[in-house]
C-alpha cells in the first residue's frame, strides 16, 4: 500500500488502478446526486472487473423497501447511510463469498447526497462510506464522511461528487495506512471552494490505532473544514445533526488544564442560559469550543504548531467530563456565531471571561473588515445571542459588566447591548475561583509543586497524577523517595529496596 500521498494522479487514473486491480470487487448504492461516483469507474475501462451491482433507489418508498423505513424521514443522513452499506455488502457476502471469497477483498460503497435544487433555496451536503475488506475472508472495515457542497450549480456539485467518491474508494485501498495521506487525498482535483468535508469516521480491524478525535483536528488543520465536534464517547460526529434546532451554550477556552474556574463558568453560566425566558430547558447542547489557535504553542523561531498529544491529553479531560467537544477555525466570535445561527435559529449563549469582553470591544481586530466592528456586531449581535460574563480579579478588585469602561465613542453603543439584555453579567459565581489562573496552575504542575490540586478538579487531578500530562513530573522525589523507604524499611527491616 502507498504511503507516499500522489497528487498528480487524476480522477480516471485512480478509477483504473481500482478496476485493474483483480481482487477488487463490489457494489455501488446511490441516493440524490450522487450518480457520478459509479459512472467515474464505468467510463474509467475495465469495470467489469470491478462492479458486481450498481443501483439507485431515488424514490422514496422503493428506498424504504430495499433499505427500511426510516424513523425520522431523513435520506440524507448518517442511519440511512449505514443501512445501505450493511444491506449492500451483506448480499456481496451472502451470494459471492463462496464462489470468490478466497481471492477477492469485497467492498460496498454507498453515497446519499442532495445537491442544489433548481431554486437554489438549499444547502447542498451528503454522507457517503466504503465498507470493505483488505484480505480476502477478511473482517470489514467503514470509513463515513459527510461533505458539504459548495459550488453554486447542481451539475457541479454532482461532478464534485464524482470525484470525491473516487478518491475516498482509492484511499480505502492504498491509503489505508498512513491516516493523514488518506485525509489529504480525499481533495486530490478538488478545491476547498468546492467542497468541505466536516466529519469522517474510521472503523474497522485495519484501524484500530486511528484516533478519530485526531481525525477531526486535522480535518480543522487542512482546511477541510471550519468546524468538527466529538461527543463525551470520543466518536466523530457532523456538526450540523449534533446541534441542529437546539439551544446551543459555548464556552471557549485553551483548558490547559481545565480548572475549578472554568467549571465554575460553565455550571454558573449554562443556569443562567436556561432562566431565559426564551430558551427550551430541555432542548440545549452545551459545547466547550477550541479554537484551533488555542491549540498552537510558539516555538522560538515563531511558527506555530500543534501538539498533537498535548490536544490528546485536553480533549480525554473534557470528555471524561462528559462534555461535547468543538474544533473551530473561528478566531473571532462573530465568526463562530454566524455559523452556528447558519444550524440553528434558537437562542445562543456564549460563557466568556471578562478579558474576552474587552478583546470583543478592541476595535484593532476588525481592521480587515470594510464595516469595522459595526459590521462584527451586526453579526455577533444580531443573532438571538448573548453573553454570559465571568468576572475577573486584578488588583484586588472584581472586573464585570459594571466596571468594563470601553473607548469613548462605544460607549452608547456597550450601553444599548446591555438594555437589549444582549450582555450580562454572571451572578452567584464561586469568588475563590478568581484567585487562580491556568498559566499559574500549569506552571506548578510543570514543576511538580504543590498546591495546584486545590484550583483543579478531583477527577482532573488524578488523570493528571495517573497519566503524567502537561507535563507533571512522575518520577517521585529523591528526597521524599528516601524518606518513604527508610519508612518500609523499619516496618520491615529484612525487605530489600531495590530502586533505579
Amino acid at each position: 500500500m502507498n504511503s507516499i500521498h500522489n497528487k498528480d494522479i487524476g480522477t480516471k487514473q485512480k478509477a483504473l488502478a481500482i478496476n485493474l486491480d483483480p481482487k477488487i470487487y463490489g457494489s455501488f448504492a446511490e441516493i440524490g446526486a450522487g450518480q457520478d461516483v459509479a459512472a467515474n469507474f464505468f467510463k474509467a475501462g475495465g469495470s467489469s472487473g470491478t462492479i458486481a451491482k450498481t443501483m439507485s433507489a431515488y424514490d422514496m418508498t422503493f428506498s424504504d423497501a430495499i433499505y427500511g423505513a426510516m424513523q425520522v424521514r431523513r435520506y440524507v443522513s448518517e442511519p440511512r447511510l449505514k443501512s445501505m452499506l450493511n444491506h449492500e455488502y451483506g448480499l456481496l457476502i451472502e451470494r459471492l463469498a463462496e464462489l470468490r471469497g478466497d481471492s477477492t477483498t469485497f467492498f460496498a460503497f454507498s453515497d446519499t447526497v442532495s445537491a442544489l435544487n433548481y431554486n437554489k433555496t438549499n444547502d447542498g451536503h451528503g454522507w457517503m462510506g466504503v465498507r470493505f475488506q483488505l484480505e480476502p475472508n477478511g473482517e470489514f472495515n467503514d470509513v463515513v464522511i459527510h461533505v458539504k457542497l459548495l459550488d453554486n450549480d447542481n451539475n457541479l456539485q454532482q461532478q464534485a461528487v464524482g470525484v470525491l467518491g473516487v478518491n475516498l474508494m482509492y484511499a480505502c485501498f492504498y491509503y489505508n495506512e498512513v491516516p493523514p495521506v488518506f485525509l489529504l487525498s480525499l481533495m486530490d482535483n478538488l478545491s476547498r471552494d468546492r467542497i468541505q468535508i466536516d466529519m469522517i469516521r474510521f472503523e474497522g480491524p485495519n484501524f484500530t490505532k486511528v484516533d478519530n478525535r485526531l481525525m477531526s483536528l486535522h480535518l480543522v488543520k487542512y482546511g477541510f473544514s471550519d468546524v468538527a465536534v466529538f461527543g463525551p464517547d470520543g466518536k466523530n460526529q457532523q456538526p450540523s445533526e449534533v446541534l441542529y434546532k437546539k439551544h446551543i451554550v459555548v464556552i471557549r477556552g485553551r483548558f490547559r488544564p481545565i480548572i475549578n474556574v472554568h467549571m465554575d463558568m460553565l455550571t454558573t453560566g449554562v443556569k443562567q442560559f436556561m432562566q431565559e425566558p426564551d430558551v427550551d430547558k430541555d432542548n440545549v447542547m452545551v459545547v466547550t469550543e477550541l479554537t484551533l489557535q488555542s491549540l498552537k504553542e510558539r516555538n522560538a523561531d515563531e511558527t506555530a504548531e500543534i501538539d498533537e498529544k498535548d490536544f490528546l491529553d485536553r480533549v480525554d479531560i473534557l470528555c471524561s467530563l462528559g462534555q461535547t467537544v468543538l474544533i473551530s477555525n473561528f478566531h473571532e466570535y462573530y465568526k463562530l456565531i454566524a455559523y452556528l445561527s447558519k444550524i440553528t435559529k434558537l437562542k445562543l449563549g456564549v460563557v466568556l471571561g471578562y478579558p474576552n469582553l474587552e478583546y470583543i470591544f478592541s476595535e484593532e481586530h476588525y481592521k480587515d473588515l470594510p464595516g469595522g466592528i459595526l459590521e462584527s456586531f451586526a453579526t455577533l449581535f444580531s443573532r438571538k445571542v448573548k453573553l454570559f460574563i465571568y468576572p475577573t480579579l486584578r488588583d484586588k478588585v472584581i472586573y464585570n459588566c459594571l466596571r468594563f469602561n470601553p473607548p469613548a465613542h462605544l460607549i452608547d453603543l456597550y450601553r444599548y447591548l446591555i438594555a437589549n439584555n444582549k450582555i450580562e453579567d454572571i451572578h452567584h459565581y464561586n469568588e475563590n475561583n478568581l484567585h487562580a489562573q491556568t498559566d499559574k496552575v500549569l506552571e506548578l504542575i510543570k514543576h511538580g509543586e504543590a498546591g495546584w490540586e486545590e484550583h483543579v478538579p478531583p477527577e482532573v487531578v488524578t488523570m493528571i497524577k495517573e497519566r503524567c500530562l502537561f507535563g507533571y513530573p512522575c518520577v517521585v522525589n529523591p528526597e521524599k523517595e528516601e524518606k518513604e523507604n527508610l519508612t518500609k524499611a523499619d516496618d520491615n527491616p529484612g525487605a530489600v529496596l531495590d530502586k533505579v
